[in-house]
């Protein structure tokens, strides 16, 4: 019987712990209406380029044409770069980006080094 009692007990003080969200009206918590999620664009391109002057530029080209990620290293860190419109310039502290994944050659600009051409 003591048993019985112990049982009854706890499960009556963990019912009481259950915290239940009663919603007035059926509408969802604003949680749960927020604008849905919208992921970073995909790389859908990596390429290497010679620019002008014997130097390398690797270039990750994103999905949504209107960034890239440039490094000056294979292993280096990118420099996330993006335009304001699809075939816009791509820009950020000081770099520019002028071209697309489907293009021969493209046009760089990195601090330091000034604007080149370079060719995939």
């Amino acid at each position: 019987m003591k048993n019985l009692l112990l049982i009854a007990a706890a499960s009556a003080a963990l019912i009481a712990c259950e915290k239940e969200t009663i919603i007035e009206g059926g509408n969802p918590p604003a949680a749960v209406a927020a604008a849905p999620v919208v992921l970073p664009p995909s790389i859908t391109a990596t390429k290497t380029y010679r620019c002008k002057d014997s130097s390398l530029v690797y270039i990750d080209w994103l999905s949504d044409n209107q960034s890239a990620n440039l490094r000056a290293e294979a292993t280096g860190t990118p420099v996330q770069l993006k335009a304001a419109a699809a075939g816009e310039p791509m820009t950020a502290d000081g770099y520019s980006l002028t071209g697309d994944a489907k293009a021969a050659s493209i046009s760089v600009t990195r601090p330091g080094t000034g604007t080149q051409s370079c060719k995939a």
